[in-house]
């Protein structure tokens, strides 16, 4: 009996122990569940923004009518394009100009036949006009402003230019001169908004907040347009209009054949720059599908490729 105490009595210092030390480890258990919970909560926001992330890149962000900051049907009533883009109710109904139909009796050319009211419906002034929109954020920006010549059938007939905040983006434009009749030109400017700065074409000024676009009086006729849009992006962005369907192949002019130029009467050949200058374009230049090609830095990994390999295997049998 004296044993069996004296056995008991040394155990109870390891029991004690023991108790202590899974007390111990219960509580650190207990803090490191309480540390653990909101760094896991963090760590599955994080993991999920950074998935939303790559899924909003790989998706090639915003779409093209959600980087549309503004657009309007000049003279028209409101309208849904193809691509989604919202163009409201002419702001200038009542105000300035004259609104005007007559493109509606035309088919217009270039456009897609369930936008083909941007292009038939315009606002037009005998003097000077435009309208103001509100940019607030930062960067890079394309205006594009619809045209269509649908009541002169000539040339030199509607000349003006066209203003950014002051700025002449579009000198002496004759729509018909450039496309010809019932047919859709856009005017595509691209500018930036930076540091309370406007830089277009290379000249800068200071940016209040407001961009204006004005349709400036010429020596013929009155300006006019019929639609314009304002959209965050580069000019790659932009849609682009149907061919013309008397366009020239588009090559440099330092490209151009012999039998590409119309000879005259007296057998002499027109120069590329003059048979350049009668072609019609409209929107940015097409990209080159070839200026991104890489496969010439190909070559010399294969190279050394073909040199490592046997080196390798020699140096392997000695």
């Amino acid at each position: 009996m004296q044993s069996t105490s004296a056995y008991s009595a040394r155990q109870a210092p390891s029991c004690v122990f023991v108790d202590t030390f899974l007390e111990a480890c219960s509580r650190r258990c207990v803090a490191m569940r309480r540390v653990t919970m909101p760094g896991v909560g963090w760590l599955v926001v994080a993991v999920l923004s950074l998935l939303i992330e790559l899924c909003r890149t790989e998706g090639g962000g915003p779409s093209l009518a959600e980087r549309v900051i503004y657009a309007v049907n000049s003279g028209g009533e409101a309208h849904t394009d193809a691509d989604g883009i919202h163009y409201k109710k002419d702001p200038l109904e009542g105000k300035v100009g004259k609104a005007s139909d007559y493109g509606m009796r035309l088919p217009i050319l270039r456009s897609n036949p369930e936008d083909q009211i941007l292009y038939q419906t315009e606002r037009y002034n005998e003097d000077t006009f435009g309208y103001e929109v509100p940019i607030r954020e930062e960067g890079e920006y394309i205006l594009v402003m619809k045209f269509a010549e649908v009541y002169f059938a000539q040339s030199q007939q509607k000349v003006f230019d066209v203003r950014l905040n002051g700025h002449t983006v579009v000198k002496d434009l004759d729509i018909f001169e450039r496309v010809g009749h019932s047919t859709a030109h856009d005017e595509i400017v691209a500018f930036s908004i930076k540091r309370g700065k406007l830089s277009v074409q290379r000249e800068v000024s200071t940016f209040n907040g407001k961009l204006t676009v004005e349709f400036v009086k010429g020596y013929y006729d009155n300006p006019k347009v019929c639609g314009l849009y304002v959209m965050k992006g580069t000019l790659e962005d932009v849609p682009k209009l149907q061919p013309h369907p008397g366009m020239l192949d588009k090559r440099e002019p330092e490209e151009i054949d012999e039998e590409d130029l119309d000879l005259p009467d007296d057998g002499r050949s027109k120069s590329p720059s003059a048979a350049a200058k009668n072609r019609v374009q409209s929107g940015p230049r097409t990209p080159n599908p070839y200026a991104a090609d890489n496969s010439s830095l190909m070559f010399p990994i294969l190279v050394a490729f073909g040199v490592f390999i046997p080196t390798l295997f020699c140096l392997c049998r000695l």
